[in-house]
């Protein structure tokens, strides 16, 4: 990871480690097609309590690692920072495929991440009755 790109991961996870320290929230959840590879972050902002999350904005890499992308941990930044947020929630981890379902496929599993069929997105175990 490059130093830039490390400053900021760093900064945002320096953030979310913070906890709650008011709204409005930025919630970020990095996706990929395995466990090994982040290829798309999105990042919504929740603006008080009860609220749905508005201003989504994903970012995508075919290539490299969103989580190590210099230019994408800048704009997630000034796209937080646009929006005043106080509080940041972020998984540590890859929580499931970058295809939306109904949108980029139909059916239960996305048939480009095979990865994913029959597994818990938040911990990339296989599912008791999977059939992978």
């Amino acid at each position: 990871m490059s130093a830039l790109a490390n400053r900021f991961h760093k900064r945002l996870s320096k953030k979310a480690r913070q906890g709650f320290r008011g709204w409005p929230v930025a919630t970020i959840a990095f996706y990929g097609p395995d466990l090994s590879r982040a290829s798309k972050v999105a990042v919504g902002i929740v603006a008080f309590e009860g609220a749905e999350a508005e201003d989504m904005t994903s970012w995508f890499s075919d290539e490299a690692d969103v989580r190590h992308d210099p230019l994408i941990g800048q704009q997630i930044a000034e796209f937080i920072e646009s929006h005043g947020v106080r509080s940041v929630a972020m998984g540590g981890g890859i929580i499931g495929c970058p295809h939306q379902e109904d949108i980029d496929y139909e059916g239960e599993w996305c048939p480009v991440c095979e990865f994913w069929k029959g597994r818990d997105r938040f911990t990339g175990e296989l599912l008791p009755d999977s059939t992978n």
